[in-house]
């Protein structure tokens, strides 16, 4: 059966990983290194930064003019994220419903994540799915800017209504708004094309 699209294009952060806590570590440290108190767990619009944003709007959406920022950028470059990892988890089907459609569409990632990516398609066995890692050091502007999604777009040489992006937050909506490609929610009561609880219902809005 021919997809109704030709690609899909994930998010990482929060759809092919379970990764907040490894983000309130690793900007813990930054904040321990600092003589700062910890992020605080209940506040929801620090978890939505912590969980979307690219690491120089975490940092910046922090210590903004702070005359700490620039340690808090050096803090943060002797992080290691492998030391990170486990506590990371690969979301439930993923790898199954990759090797579903893997041959069948092309498949892409675009996450805010810099560096790390390549260490995660390692770790958690991911290698040899993703023909386009579209990560926040490869752009002028990560999203919400459209500026990534398109970038993937142009990589496969597709229209916008050819590829479908599955995302979780509202800056993954956005983006996907911007580029005019069409919005899958994962875990998410976000308004999109669909909403999906586990990576295998993505079938159904493929072949159906």
């Amino acid at each position: 059966m021919t997809p109704r699209y030709k690609a899909v294009i994930y998010d990482c952060d929060g759809v092919m990983l379970d990764s907040i806590e490894s983000n309130y570590i690793f900007y813990n440290r930054i904040m321990s290194g600092l003589g700062r108190p910890h992020i605080d767990r209940l506040c929801t619009e620090s978890e939505r930064v912590l969980h979307t944003y690219s690491y120089l709007d975490v940092i910046e959406h922090f210590f903004g003019n702070d005359p700490d920022k620039e340690q808090a950028l050096a803090i943060g470059s002797t992080i290691r994220y492998k030391e990170l990892m486990p506590y990371m988890k690969r979301e439930e089907e993923l790898l199954e419903t990759l090797t579903i459609l893997k041959g069948k569409v092309e498949l892409a990632i675009c996450t805010n994540r810099a560096a790390s990516m390549e260490m995660i398609i390692e770790d958690f066995g991911l290698e040899g799915f993703f023909g386009c890692v579209m990560t926040a050091g490869k752009v002028q502007n990560p999203k919400p800017h459209p500026e990534p999604l398109l970038k993937v777009l142009e990589h496969y040489n597709i229209r916008s209504d050819e590829a479908v992006f599955v995302g979780d937050s509202e800056v993954d909506r956005q983006a996907a708004l911007a580029a005019k490609v069409p919005f899958i929610a994962y875990k998410s009561d976000l308004p999109a094309l669909a909403v999906i609880e586990r990576h295998s219902q993505i079938l159904d809005h493929l072949f159906s």
